[in-house]
């Protein structure tokens, strides 16, 4: 079979899980003041933004186990990629998909839902257990197990061929877990930091150390080489990580010691017109890939500015790499034709891409949004406008008589240019709202020719690049030998306190009461002796409600 389906590596799995996730963390990630919409054909695309990502937050919950709804079977804080167990089987958990998916749900806790935190404290506990499970990839020894892609949703080795090792996983997981344990920190939660997280971020950081100049397979699971998203995901973990160690004293060597060698690394991707997402490789591809654009995103500092060096958003490479890619579709897919360039597409993957007929990715045509809505921000905070030979061509899909040069935020041309932006980045969420179903499921990829959907408002806290955008005279490659010790497995966290309140409706007759026991002090302990007693005063022969 071709494209992904090819031996040995198997099927890549994604499905609606993935997709609803993407479209959540995006739907979040994207700055006030820049979601501006007039009415549509097609409605309000505010309202459609609004109810979309209510949906996908669902479809999120639905796949994390043991609450979900479409993960029974599946270890508690575990996320399967899709209820699909057969043709194909996705009920599986990806240390990469799982991590991305925590950092939205992380995000979503600290503005304000409350209710997400029991899932990641299911999380924690569940990733600290899949650091210690012997994989084929190797184990906690010399931390080579920790770039297993995937585990069977019980919590055990997954043990048939796939793309292995991964290397973006633990770099992830390592920035979702920091996220979590500053809000910890905030919290009077010094104690849970250290004991209980600590311990985990600190072995994928030292895998990050060790083995980032070492090839792995991609985030598409395909091509065994060097990643740009890898490299960029890595680079991020390892700086927020040797600050987020000073912050609880301790520190991480490996962190201070490789964050410039991958940030030199990080350039080699960079050919002068648009990213190479993979190198090292014998893919035969020409680079455009959704790759680069995702770990454009993946890696917005909204206090960067438009740094070449990190790729930020709205820094000429990466802009530059946003037309090179999306420009790519525009003659690949029959619902593009037509649509002149500075114009939203359809995006998929890369051009090469036959698996299922090579089509445009939900995934990817919101990232290609996402990068527009951050390179914004970036550029009002800064209050100007820089255009150089790199950009240049960007720019002029929006005005081919833009020159060279630097505008302040009060000209006219900084206002028409912003505004078309703006146009542009709606038009990719346009086209998702476009050939999204009735009852706004996403699933994995929709038609290059048709609308059939195919198988399965929040600024991010900087992660610090500022302080790590300077580049070694030479890179040196080398990488940083690690420690790696088993975490434990148990994460207790003083949670939010709620009101509860028991209704059971229970007949009874005159002397007899009804309690009610749980795991928790206040209900006994499980000692029917010291359960909570119920109240009989609205109680009567119709509703025997206690």
């Amino acid at each position: 079979m071709p494209g992904r389906d090819r031996s040995p590596h198997g099927p890549t799995k994604r499905g609606l899980m993935t997709i609803a996730s993407c479209w959540a963390q995006i739907s979040l990630a994207v700055p006030p003041g820049w979601l501006r919409y007039g009415e549509r054909a097609t409605g309000d695309l505010d309202s459609y933004v609004k109810s979309e990502s209510a949906i996908a937050l669902q479809g999120v919950l639905n796949n994390i186990g043991s609450m979900g709804a479409k993960a029974a079977g599946a270890e508690a804080g575990l996320v399967v990629a899709s209820p699909s167990k057969t043709n194909p089987d996705y009920f599986y958990s990806w240390t990469r998909d799982s991590a991305l998916t925590f950092k939205m749900l992380i995000d979503t806790f600290i503005t304000g839902d409350a209710s997400l935190q029991p899932y990641i404290e299911d999380y924690v506990s569940a990733q600290a257990n899949l650091q210690t499970v012997a994989n084929p990839s190797g184990d906690l020894s010399d931390g080579s197990g920790l770039g297993e892609p995937k585990f069977e949703a019980n919590s055990t080795a997954f043990t048939g061929p796939w793309g292995r090792p991964q290397r973006d996983g633990p770099a992830l997981r390592a920035t979702a877990l920091i996220a979590y344990s500053r809000w910890l920190l905030s919290n009077g939660e010094e104690s849970t930091v250290t004991s209980s997280i600590w311990p985990i971020i600190s072995n994928d950081l030292n895998y990050v150390g060790q083995y980032w100049n070492q090839t792995g397979f991609d985030l598409w699971e395909e091509v065994d080489g060097s990643s740009f998203f890898t490299t960029a995901v890595q680079h991020r973990a390892l700086v927020e990580g040797h600050a987020f160690a000073q912050e609880i004293g301790n520190t991480c060597i490996s962190c201070e010691s490789q964050a410039p060698e991958v940030l030199c690394f990080l350039q080699s991707f960079w050919n002068g017109q648009f990213v190479v997402s993979n190198i090292n490789d014998q893919s035969g591809r020409n680079g455009r890939d959704a790759n680069s654009i995702l770990g454009s995103i993946h890696t917005f500092d909204p206090d960067a500015g438009c740094d070449d060096t990190t790729f930020q958003p709205c820094s000429s490479r990466a802009l530059a790499n946003h037309k090179a890619v999306t420009d790519s579709f525009r003659p690949e897919y029959r619902i593009n034709a037509g649509i002149a360039q500075g114009q939203a597409v359809a995006v998929g993957r890369y051009t090469e891409d036959v698996y299922m007929g090579g089509n445009p990715w939900y995934l990817n045509t919101l990232a290609a949004a996402e990068q527009l809505y951050d390179a914004l921000y970036q550029i009002n905070r800064t209050s100007s406008l820089t255009v150089d030979e790199t950009s240049l061509p960007f720019f002029q899909d929006f005005d081919p008589s833009i020159a060279i040069g630097q505008y302040p935020s009060s000209s006219a041309l900084y206002i028409n240019i912003t505004s078309a932006m703006k146009t542009y980045a709606d038009g990719y969420l346009d086209i998702v709202q476009k050939y999204t179903p009735a009852d706004g499921s996403l699933a994995e990829q929709y038609s290059r020719d048709d609308v059939t959907a195919r198988r399965s408002s929040i600024v991010p806290a900087s992660w610090g690049s500022l302080t790590a955008d300077v580049l070694p005279d030479v890179c040196s490659g080398t990488s940083a030998p690690g420690t790696f010790t088993p975490p434990p497995i148990e994460c207790t966290v003083n949670a939010s306190s709620v009101s509860v309140t028991f209704d059971v409706r229970e007949m009874t007759v005159y002397g007899e009461t009804v309690y009610v026991s749980g795991s928790t002090p206040e209900l006994g302990d499980w000692e029917t002796g010291k359960g909570l007693e119920l109240s009989a005063n609205r109680y009567t022969s119709t509703d025997p409600l206690w």
